[in-house]
């Protein structure tokens, strides 16, 4: 099981929460917070604990990249359960096929899309408790948030539970799960913010520069394993500079971006084929093997390429 630093208030609301789904009464809840605040890490938790209580959990994650693809997150989560898909009535198993690319057809109605899924994962349930965590829900496509709030809203006695969460941002990101139980993440305290410190910097850390960091985390768990990184030893020691005034995510973001910015350029992944003394098939790597001819001769008789 993971380990999770303080959170008695958020860990008592999950447990609640699964109680009440075993119990047969389903509920949805809407975990937001910045990044960085630790919403990963209670949705591990959270997985960890039903899963220790017999139930079947199943996820799905915002992708950024896939939010022009309709249903791409709802198919995530879904996938794994379409064995269960004859039991739905045949206008919503269309609808569900249809929008996962199973059976041809006109774009779905996005309300049986969100009936049929009600019902798959009602279906799942009948069988044992069902856990649905959503990470990066701010980043699903639109048709995978429309219907996954449309079930959130509709649960009553399935024995389920349904998770999202939500980083900070623009209200228009997040407006389908407007409404929706809201579990707010806000920084550790500050004795469980030295402890997390504590156990990140391994280098001597002095007192005023330990004070400091906990001060301009604010709480934030990323911030607190992330800033002492960015920082020399001997800053460490007892000459931490001025921090600047960007807020701790985006000076998270700035160090990951800086740390990018050092890995090597992107290689040339050309196909390369040996010579014919040498009949074993080469991955593509850009350049050919050690001790090949720097221009390999035709071969004579046609050879495999990895690619």
């Amino acid at each position: 099981m993971t380990g999770l630093l303080g959170r008695r208030a958020e860990r008592a609301a999950i447990e609640h929460l699964l109680a009440q789904a075993q119990a047969g009464r389903s509920g949805a809840v809407v975990m937001r917070g910045e990044a960085g605040i630790g919403k990963t890490a209670i949705l591990d938790h959270t997985r960890d604990v039903a899963a220790a209580s017999g139930f079947r959990v199943e996820n799905s994650v915002g992708v950024k990249p896939e939010r022009q693809f309709a249903f791409a997150g709802l198919h995530q989560l879904c996938a794994p359960l379409l064995a269960h898909a004859d039991a739905l009535p045949e206008p919503q198993q269309a609808a569900l096929l249809v929008a996962f690319g199973l059976r041809g057809g006109a774009a779905p109605d996005r309300f049986l899309v969100g009936l049929a899924t009600l019902n798959l994962l009602a279906e799942v349930a009948e069988n044992g408790p069902l856990l649905c965590l959503v990470d990066d829900a701010q980043w699903l496509d639109e048709a995978s948030a429309q219907v996954l709030a449309f079930v959130a809203r509709r649960v009553a006695a399935e024995r389920m539970a349904l998770m999202f969460a939500l980083r900070d941002a623009d209200a228009s990101d997040v407006r389908p799960f407007a409404g929706l139980p809201e579990l707010r993440l806000d920084g550790l305290g500050e004795s469980d913010a030295r402890e997390l410190l504590a156990s990140a910097v391994r280098a001597p850390l002095d007192v005023g520069v330990r004070d400091r960091i906990i001060a301009e985390a604010r709480g934030n768990p990323l911030a607190l394993l992330e800033l002492p990184r960015s920082a020399p030893p001997t800053h460490l020691a007892g000459g931490f500079e001025l921090p600047d005034t960007l807020s701790v995510p985006h000076r998270i973001e700035d160090e990951f971006r800086r740390r990018s910015s050092n890995l090597p350029p992107t290689p040339n992944y050309s196909c390369w084929s040996p010579p014919p003394s040498q009949p074993a098939t080469w991955p593509c790597c850009g350049t050919p093997p050690p001790n090949s001819a720097s221009t390999p001769t035709q071969p004579t008789q046609p050879r495999q390429r990895a690619c």
